[in-house]
């Protein structure tokens, strides 16, 4: 249970650098994102999932 919430108070400072550093870029990348489309994105995300577990399964083999 600590390694889960380590791991989820990481995710959380990650996620919320952007926004704090500069959050006219990240409001800016939005704008951009609404251009994209949904395949494209999904095929990011799921690209971004894979590479996350293959990080993972490498920490913990």
């Amino acid at each position: 249970m600590a390694d889960l919430l380590t791991f989820l108070g990481l995710l959380l400072i990650v996620e919320g650098l952007p926004w704090f550093l500069s959050p006219l870029r990240v409001k800016a990348l939005m704008r951009l994102l609404l251009a994209v489309p949904e395949a494209s994105l999904r095929l990011l995300g799921l690209v971004w999932m894979l590479l996350g577990l293959l990080l993972v399964y490498l920490a913990r083999g």
